[in-house]
Order: C-alpha cells, then sequence, then structure tokens
C-alpha cells in the first residue's frame, strides 16, 4: 500500500437512489475480493486518501485520471475491505462516473488489465450475473424451505438429530456466502428451473438415472446390494455390464461427449427407468440416498462453482487420491490413539469410474451411530437458521448453556489438537468448513460430547521429509511398506502434486484452510454478529493454537517452532487468490499449478488479539 494522503475537503459518493440491495452486498463482496487479491493493483498501486465520509483507495487509471473504492479497515485476509458498493472514475477533464453494478465496475476494471486477460473480467461479469439471479430465487423461496424443515424436523435446529436431517443443515448453508469467494452461490450455466429440481438450497428429492457399462470398461468396485441393469430394465446385459448412476443433469450432450470419447456410444445402455430417491447435499453434485442415509454418493456434473474452471466433473485420479488420502489418515489416528473417540471420517474407498470424469461415482458411506448425533457442517454454523436465529447460538443454547463462545473453544481445542497434530507427520488436508462437521451429542452423565467428521481426503499436501521422519527411518520410497500393505505412499496417489520435500505448502494448506476458514472466519463472523468483540475472539483463536503448537515442541526444526514462526508470529499469511486462479486468469497466466491452492497474502489477524480473554 502507498503512503497515505489525508484530503480536508472531498466530494463523498454513494449508492445512486433505489439500489437493488441483493446486488449491492454482491458488489461488496467482489470488490472487497477484487482488492484482496490486488487485481489490477487496486491494493498495491493505489494511495488511501480521507475525504469527509471515510477512506477510499485512489488508483491512477490509463487516462491520468483516477479510480476510487471506498474502503473500511477489515483485517480478515486484508487490511480493507469495500465499504460501499460502488467504484468511482474521477477525471479533471470529464464529470465523475459512478460504476455501481458488477457489470459496470469489472467493465472499468477491464480496461486497465492486460489484452491478454480482459476475457476473464468478461467471464466474472458472466459469473456475478448468475449468482445475482441465484441469490434472487433463493430469497424468493427461503421461507417455504424453512417451513418444509421445520414442518418435518421441529423449530429447533438442536433437535436434528442423525444424517438424515443433518441434510438440512447442508440447505441452510446453501443460502450463506462462502467467507473468501464472493459469487459462491453460483453455479455456472443451470437455470432457475434446473437449481430449484437439483440444488441444496430448495432441499429437493429427485431419482438417479441410469447407465448399463460394459464390465470390462469399468474399474473400482460398486457397494454391496447396488442396483444391476436388470433391475434397472435392462436384463438383456444383466450378465455383461454394471449400472452406473449418473445425475439427471449430466444427461444429454454431456454424457453422449463422455461415451463417444471413451469408446462406449455403441455399448453402454442408458436405463429408461429412474431409480433411487436422493437429497442433494450441500455440495450438489454429492448426493444422499433417501433409504441409506449414511451412503452418499458424488458425481459428476456439468457446471462449476467457486471459479468457472472449477468444474465439478469428477477425474479418476481425485478417486484414487481421496482413498489414498483415508489411509494415510487413519495410519495417523491408529498412532494417536487420543483421536480415536473424536476424530471420525466417511469411508471413500469404493468408487468406480469408465475412465472419464464424466463417468466415475464415489460411495461415501459414513459411520453408523452417528442417529442420536446433531451432524452440522461447519459451513452452516453461522447461517440463519427458521425463526432468524444462527445455528451456532440453537447449538450453543442445548450443548453449551447458551454460550456461543464456549461451543467455539470447544471446536478451536480438537481442531488445532488435530490439525497440528497432522502437521507433525507433514501432513494439511483440505478440510475446509463443507468438509468438516461437528458431532454433537450428550454422553450418559449429561456431558456435552463434540467430535469432528471428516470427508474428502483427495487434494491434501505433505512433506515427505517430515513424514519419513516421524515414523521412521528406512521407509521405503513408496512410503507405505513399514505401515503393512495397506500402508499407502507416493505411489499410491495420482497427484504428484501432493508430496513435496519442504513444509512451505503443508503450511500454505494448513493456514488457509485451517486458520482462515475453519477458525478466523468464525472470529470474524461472530464478531459480526455482536457475540463478541474481535480482539477477544481473535483472542480466543490465538490462544488455543498457540496450546496446540507449544505441544509439538518449539525447538530449532520441530514442528512447533515452524507454525509459531509462519502462523502465529509472521507478520502476514498465505491467502486463496480464488478468483484469480479460478476464473480471472488462465493456468498460464497466473501461474497456479493449483487453482484452490494459488495463494497471495494478507495481514495477521492472529497478531491483533487485543487483551487475554
Amino acid at each position: 500500500m502507498s503512503t497515505e494522503v489525508s484530503l480536508s475537503t472531498g466530494d463523498a459518493y454513494g449508492a445512486r437512489p433505489g439500489t437493488d440491495s441483493t446486488e449491492g452486498e454482491l458488489v461488496i463482496r467482489v470488490l472487497s475480493a477484487l482488492l484482496r487479491e490486488d487485481v489490477v493493483g487496486l491494493r498495491t498501486r493505489s494511495t488511501l486518501v480521507h475525504r469527509a465520509d471515510g477512506a477510499w483507495l485512489q488508483r491512477p487509471d490509463e487516462q491520468g485520471g483516477f479510480l476510487l473504492l471506498p474502503v473500511v479497515e477489515d483485517g480478515f485476509q486484508c487490511e480493507f475491505a469495500a465499504r460501499l458498493p460502488l467504484l468511482v472514475g474521477e477525471s479533471e477533464k470529464t464529470a465523475p462516473v459512478l460504476h455501481e453494478t458488477c457489470d459496470e465496475i469489472l467493465g472499468a476494471l477491464r480496461v486497465l488489465a492486460d489484452p491478454v486477460d480482459q476475457d476473464g473480467f468478461d467471464g466474472l461479469a458472466e459469473e456475478c450475473r448468475q449468482t445475482l439471479a441465484t441469490m434472487r430465487l433463493q430469497a424468493s423461496v427461503r421461507s417455504d424451505v424453512a417451513k418444509r424443515l421445520t414442518d418435518r424436523l421441529g423449530a429447533d435446529p438442536a433437535d436434528w438429530t442423525g444424517m438424515t436431517a443433518g441434510l438440512a443443515f447442508d440447505t441452510l448453508a446453501a443460502h450463506l456466502d462462502h467467507p473468501v469467494y464472493p459469487t459462491a452461490r453460483g453455479r455456472s450455466g443451470l437455470t432457475d428451473d434446473q437449481l430449484r429440481a437439483y440444488a441444496p438450497e430448495f432441499h429437493p428429492r429427485f431419482e438417479l438415472r441410469w447407465l448399463a457399462v460394459p464390465r470390462e470398461a469399468v474399474t473400482g468396485t460398486l457397494p454391496d446390494g447396488w442396483p444391476t441393469p436388470a433391475l434397472l430394465g435392462l436384463g438383456e446385459v444383466d450378465l455383461t455390464h454394471v449400472a452406473l448412476p449418473v445425475h439427471p443433469l449430466t444427461l444429454g450432450a454431456p454424457l453422449e461427449g463422455a461415451l463417444r470419447a471413451t469408446g462406449l456410444a455403441d455399448r453402454a445402455v442408458l436405463a429408461d427407468r429412474a431409480h433411487r430417491e436422493v437429497v442433494p447435499t450441500l455440495s450438489m453434485r454429492t448426493v444422499a440416498l433417501s433409504a441409506d442415509p449414511l451412503l452418499h454418493v458424488k458425481l459428476p456434473l456439468v457446471t462449476a462453482t467457486l471459479g468457472l474452471r472449477n468444474q465439478r466433473t469428477i477425474k479418476p485420479g481425485t478417486l484414487v487420491d481421496g482413498a489414498a488420502g483415508q489411509r494415510l489418515i487413519e495410519r495417523v489416528v491408529a498412532r494417536e490413539p487420543r483421536f480415536r473417540d473424536t476424530i471420525l471420517h466417511a469411508d471413500e474407498t469404493v468408487y468406480t469410474h469408465a475412465g472419464h470424469e464424466l463417468l466415475a461415482a464415489l460411495f461415501r458411506r459414513y459411520p453408523a451411530g452417528l442417529q442420536d448425533s446433531v451432524v452440522v457442517p461447519m459451513a452452516a454454523l453461522l447461517a440463519e437458521a427458521p425463526g432468524g436465529r444462527l445455528v451456532v447460538d440453537h447449538l450453543a443454547d442445548r450443548f453449551y448453556g447458551g454460550d456461543p463462545l464456549a461451543l467455539l473453544d470447544a471446536w478451536l481445542a480438537l481442531l488445532f489438537d488435530w490439525q497440528t497434530t497432522l502437521f507433525c507427520y507433514g501432513i494439511a488436508l483440505e478440510s475446509h468448513q463443507q468438509n468438516t462437521s461437528l458431532v454433537l451429542d450428550r454422553r450418559a452423565d449429561g456431558r456435552t460430547r463434540l467430535r469432528l467428521l471428516l470427508k474428502d481426503n483427495d487434494g491434501p499436501r505433505v512433506n515427505t521429509a517430515r513424514l519419513r521422519e516421524r515414523l521412521g527411518e528406512g521407509l521405503s520410497e513408496r512410503l507405505g511398506e513399514q505401515w503393512g500393505d495397506d500402508g499407502p505412499g507416493a505411489r499410491d496417489f495420482d497427484d504428484a502434486r501432493t508430496f513435496g520435500e519442504s513444509d512451505q505448502p503443508v503450511v500454505d494448506l494448513f493456514t488457509t484452510i485451517t486458520v482462515h476458514l475453519c477458525a478466523g472466519a468464525y472470529a470474524f463472523g461472530l464478531a459480526r454478529h455482536g457475540r463478541a468483540p474481535l480482539p477477544v475472539l481473535l483472542r480466543l483463536v490465538r490462544d488455543r493454537l498457540a496450546e496446540a503448537v507449544e505441544r509439538l515442541g518449539t525447538g530449532a526444526g520441530e514442528p512447533g517452532a515452524v507454525l509459531r514462526a509462519q502462523v502465529l508470529d509472521s507478520p502476514r499469511l498465505p491467502v486463496k487468490a480464488m478468483v484469480t486462479a479460478g476464473t480471472l486468469l488462465t493456468k498460464e497466466r497466473s501461474g497456479a499449478t493449483d487453482i484452490n491452492k494459488h495463494y497471495t497474502t494478507g495481514p495477521n489477524y492472529l497478531l491483533n488479539t487485543g487483551d487475554s480473554v
């Protein structure tokens, strides 16, 4: 940020009368993300100025004028956030131009970008239009969806127990914005009718479609009791084919293209009959079977979320990696017995594919015994529950004496203990808010029991040097043979980016996922909702993380020393640059080897914790 300049006078701009509040909310999120990611130098090429109404960032344009962005101090991954849904063009030659919609703002920024990158701004503008339409559609049905949930499950979400009821929390979470990505509610290419029929925010039910594929073309296994071609009305191929589930949105041209690409167009048979009712989870492409709530099926979709390049298909290699990641984590738990009763994992070792990202399925089996537990994805904690209160408030009332800070304290203690222990082994997971659930119930003595339930173990980062050190010398190149036949190692993962010889990729993932999304986002969120002052909440996050770090040992080179230096005490922290890598720039232009692990930096809010709690 350039040197601060203070202006004694200056015109204050505000939004035009009648501005759509829904679009205004979206514009503020988009501007804040563009500022955080320093798109066209909004952060690093701007000067901070003060006018009568507050702070502005002033960036020179290409015609001798300025672009002005009204900002407010923030601190969560960026020093500032947008204060108003507004970008102003100022010039001595013309009257000020107010850009107030996403289209207008991205059009103004587009001309500042390199010509080879300008298509990305057009893509983001379309993404914003889709998201705005979805937000308006969600608002129109919100009360009806809430009524349906409470009619079936009751008025208090803290009483929604079991995996079936847990799907209602996914519905609530789908109405909430992502902590980082500004257009997360948008899904490219889908109509309003398709969203109503298949998206989690509407809590629909529908039946799967089925494709019979020759057995020899299929890799993997199917769950016990899975439908046969004969059951689906395809008795003529019952002995030669197996039935793959297909999401209804994948039918038509996408599926036909996949079959042609794999040479299966004349050999695979699409069943006319739909079968097995399902309910979408928060990820939309993953659905839960109504008749078997512990079984979720992840199916490829031809849409994108969290960036137009973030396609919701399923690359076969990710299925391999998810199973290998699960085995890796299970081996850690086996060596760390204190987590055997507190860290739960969905089983992701059963999957199948026919060699194409649209011909694949993961069969995720959740552990038994959750029927009396409240299972809440972390993504739903700050969502509005029926009646208007936050989900976290309902849970705090039932399990923590009405104190949401006590609930936060409990999950931070377990979360950081678990994730820092993984760091000792050189492991960090993509266990973000959607992939981590709180499991709450009461013990026989009446005390609250809190556990974590994790899923989606593909995409970790592993420091092989630290993993080798932790598991002992003599490990083979495979990094698994000392663990036994089921010990996973580098050769068991399809993604070569998983393993490296340094802490940095592991620290980056630990910080951006565990610290930012599963801890910091709740400190800022609870403060925004008035549950406690921000310094108090940040002190709680820092104290619990510091306690976990101290347990690792803080001598030179030890895991605790690395986390203390690079997370607790570092002036800046890695921050996901999701808009840049996901939509604005090609991988060649951004340099991103993984669009979900492409970073910029932001201020370390853990250094601004005020007095201890």
